[in-house]
């Protein structure tokens, strides 16, 4: 069976939070024998496989074009910008609609209840963002889609990473700046460079981001190394990394704090709802602006029994997550069976234009 994701990047050209994890659920429909196509609207370039999903960038020069793609396709994907192409295509030509969602923002719900938008079911990444898109329904007296939870992890090693571990580190230091929904995110690159300045003699990591203005600055115990794939982070920032920070001011889950935890690595957070589900009991939450939060937790964290408790801790929260993600993949997999069984036996020869 066919299935199409239509999206606007794609590993390993954009390895971003959203991006990865798409990747990870369309491997894992390739490993169950699916016909997985992904077809991108914003990144040009050849056509390539990756991980056994086929992979069709824009032609250079080309206006964006899913429709070639969509030929003999009986299930679609979509996150971000082409959830609502995907809602429409999938209304025009009969086939079931998946939609992921990595936020909750109103553009993304407001969405799913466009006239002629078809929305068999929404996956999202946490718990808290379930419970929050049902209330946004209840609130606006309207009827909610069938929801899945798929938290964004995967089946990676569990335990210790050989390394120096001397670093407090950031992964994406994305500034400050207006959202397109008209809200102010960063990932905290400020509050990392002012927590710094706050401990010259404590050696820190920052690590681009795939997106957004990263912060800048320049201190003598700070160094900055550019973006690093999900394939390649384990061995080149947490084999570095003595204590992951997150003063972000928006995480809708925080795969960062997932793969650290992995790899035995505390985690100083800002309590987001998404970090605060994510870490459970085994992460300090400060607030994104607390400077001086981040600067005592990280003094205790430099003494040997609490850093050894917070190793503990980050470990077997990682073992927790292991067994989830088994669980939540499984249920995908029968999500996906259950709503493509709801498409036409025969897809159409001619797909229809939005």
């Amino acid at each position: 069976m066919k299935v199409l994701a239509l999206l606007h990047q794609y590993v390993p050209v954009r390895n971003a939070g959203a991006e990865t994890m798409l990747h990870g659920m369309l491997s894992a429909l390739a490993r169950a024998g699916y016909e997985v196509h992904a077809s991108l609207s914003m990144q040009v370039g050849e056509p390539y496989v990756q991980d056994a999903v086929q992979v069709w960038p824009r032609t250079e020069g080309q206006k964006a074009n899913h429709i070639p793609h969509l030929h003999g396709t009986s299930l679609l994907i979509a996150h971000l910008d082409n959830s609502e192409p995907a809602a429409f295509l999938g209304h025009l030509n009969d086939i079931p609609v998946i939609l992921v969602h990595h936020n909750t923002f109103d553009v993304s719900r407001k969405m799913l209840h466009f006239y002629g938008a078809r929305v068999d079911l929404v996956v999202t990444n946490s718990q808290w963002m379930t419970d929050n898109l049902h209330a946004w329904h209840a609130i606006n007296e309207l009827t909610p889609p069938p929801i899945l939870i798929m938290r964004p992890l995967e089946r990676w090693p569990v335990g210790p990473i050989e390394g120096p571990h001397d670093r407090v580190t950031l992964v994406n230091m994305k500034r400050l700046k207006e959202n397109t929904d008209g809200g102010w995110l960063t990932k905290g690159g400020e509050t990392f460079w002012r927590i710094a300045e706050r401990m010259p003699n404590t050696p820190f990591l920052g690590v681009k981001g795939a997106y957004g203005d990263q912060a800048p600055g320049q201190l003598p115990n700070v160094e900055v190394i550019d973006h690093v794939p999900a394939t390649q982070i384990r061995e080149r920032v947490y084999a570095r990394a003595r204590v992951v920070i997150m003063p972000s001011n928006y995480e809708s889950w925080g795969r960062v704090a997932s793969e650290a935890m992995a790899c035995g690595v505390p985690v100083i957070a800002a309590p987001t709802p998404g970090l605060a589900e994510n870490l459970g009991d085994a992460g300090k939450l400060v607030d994104w602006q607390d400077v001086d939060g981040y600067v005592r937790a990280l003094q205790t964290l430099a003494m040997p029994g609490p850093y050894a408790a917070a190793c503990k801790k980050a470990l077997a929260r990682a073992g927790q997550q292991q067994r989830l993600y088994d669980a939540e993949e499984a249920a995908w997999l029968e999500a996906v069976q259950r709503v493509a069984r709801s498409s036409p036996s025969s897809p159409p020869k001619t797909p229809v234009l939005v």
